[in-house]
């Protein structure tokens, strides 16, 4: 393994809402030997090596992905590891695939951690092949999208920790192990074999390590299950703001409904609500899975660096901080440059969803809430900005099937991600507190996108996931790690502020033989 080390001291992520002073970073990458599994395996070795080093002289480190994250959960003062040229992939061959398997060798493709989202749909295309869904934003490594919970708007499939079948977690100086679910296995025993991997196969560890933020280890390898190549036949419409629209966000029953095809369930649905639109109109962006064909036009980007499945970050932060008489004046410029009505477009996932760039200083707060519960929610950010506002961005509304991972922010049989996404600015962060308290005063159920502009706290994380999930989650990394030292090597502020970061006495996991 090749490792550059920087010699930087100081750390700012992507969307500079923060500096974290660190001892240093290195960046990471991957011999060119020709055996890319034997450059695989040689990180693995490498990273064990930097592991008992770190250990040894009491360091701390932390995984840096596509560094997307507004909050520190990626961040440490210590060693920070840079893997985003740890890219290589791998297409799986019957040979390695369990008899168990239900599904096909084409329908796997193994990813080292580094490998960006925007990198899998660009290698998926040349093998006809898709991934199911992904953030609008695709800058984000593998590993990173998954550690956070990153989702779209597919209603009916999840994010990406849902289409992940096997991990590859380096959980210390002496381990790792290939992780998956007993009642999902996926691949065979020479697989595991050539990873020189311990096989761990359980349903609770698995789903507990899906979302784990970087604390399990060092996520070297995923396992992700993907569809043939389709295309999108996507919609962006201007419609009244009135329960007709309010009725299908809270209902997703898309019976006689307002869409281009009526009855027909979409694939992807969400909504965008500019409070200040002089008409009360909302922007419905829909989306219809179509089999693939060459004969269709790839999307145009009618603005530089924004698509037609962009979200409000990608222009929301050309809107400067401004007196709050002028927000809404703003607010109208930007979304009617930006974000306009289209019709019939056709494009790839990776057509539809390409943006890899940031457009100004930006925040974003993400609350996942019950479906039930959109039309209170959506009520009370109107009330709220009446009274406290103008808040100077937009609203959206995403909806995802519930995810199995043990922490997955979109947790509720049917998730509804409430977007809050405006300029950065200290009236944006008061904003957002008065959000989460009235959540709370109304006892409104609800969680945070886990690598947005947040508010949590011991108390606050057990209050929304409950106390069995917390202990299971914490159960579930003692008995993976097993080793105190590594566990503390993994461990960064935010696990302590959360409580997440409880050593325990454990037994160790058996291995599958």
């Amino acid at each position: 393994m090749i490792i550059s080390r920087t010699g930087a001291r100081k750390w700012v992520n992507r969307h500079e809402t923060f500096t974290q002073n660190i001892e240093d970073l290195y960046d990471l990458a991957d011999e060119s030997t020709m055996d890319i599994l034997a450059d695989y395996n040689d990180v693995t070795a490498g990273i064990q090596q930097l592991m008992k080093q770190f250990i040894a002289n009491g360091k701390r480190t932390r995984v840096l992905g596509g560094e997307w994250s507004w909050t520190k959960i990626a961040a440490s003062d210590g060693i920070l590891l840079n893997t985003k040229p740890l890219n290589l992939t791998f297409r799986i061959s019957l040979n390695n695939v369990s008899p168990a398997y239900a599904k096909s060798p084409d329908d796997l493709y193994f990813a080292q951690c580094g490998v960006s989202i925007q990198e899998l749909s660009t290698r998926l295309r040349r093998r006809k092949r898709s991934l199911k869904t992904s953030g609008a934003s695709n800058g984000q490594t593998i590993a990173g999208a998954l550690s956070t919970g990153t989702h779209g708007s597919a209603i009916d499939i999840g994010g990406v920790a849902d289409y992940v079948v096997g991990l590859h977690l380096i959980v210390s100086p002496t381990r790792h192990i290939w992780l998956e679910r007993r009642s999902y296995p996926v691949v065979s025993d020479a697989f595991v074999a050539n990873l020189h991997a311990e096989r761990v196969q359980d349903d609770a560890l698995f789903n507990a390590a899906l979302v784990s933020f970087g604390c399990f280890g060092f996520i070297h390898g995923v396992m992700i299950e993907t569809v043939p190549l389709f295309l999108y036949e996507s919609y962006r419409l201007s419609v009244p703001m009135d329960n007709t629209l309010y009725t299908l966000m809270e209902s997703l029953s898309f019976a006689n409904s307002f869409l281009p095809y009526g009855s027909e369930r979409p694939y992807h649905f969400q909504v965008l609500v500019n409070q200040y639109d002089p008409n009360h109109k909302a922007y419905v962006t829909v989306m219809y899975k179509r089999d693939y064909e060459d004969n269709y036009i790839p999307p145009s980007m009618a603005v530089p660096g924004i698509g037609p499945g962009d979200d409000a970050p990608s222009f929301i932060g050309t809107i400067s901080q401004a007196l709050p008489a002028v927000v809404p004046i703003l607010v109208n410029a930007v979304i009617g440059g930006s974000y306009k009505p289209y019709s019939k477009v056709f494009g790839t996932h990776a057509e539809m969803f390409s943006n890899t760039d940031l457009h100004g200083k930006v925040l974003s707060a993400a609350i996942g809430i019950p479906l039930s519960a959109v039309n209170q929610v959506r009520e009370l950010l109107i009330d709220l900005n009446t009274h406290y506002g103008p808040f100077a961005g937009v609203l959206a509304f995403r909806f995802v099937k519930g995810t199995q991972a043990t922490l997955g922010f979109t947790h509720f049989t049917t998730t509804c991600v409430v977007e809050l996404d405006s300029v950065m600015s200290d009236e944006t962060y008061r904003f957002y507190n008065k959000v989460w308290d009235e959540l709370e005063r109304q006892n409104i159920p609800h969680s945070f996108h886990w690598g947005k502009v947040l508010r949590l706290d011991h108390t606050r994380i057990r209050n929304m996931y409950g106390e069995e999930k917390i202990d299971d989650w914490i159960q579930a990394r003692n008995t993976l790690m097993q080793d105190p030292e590594s566990m503390r090597l993994f461990t960064n502020e935010v696990m302590v502020l959360w409580g997440l970061d409880e050593i325990r006495s454990t037994t160790p996991v058996t291995p599958v033989v």
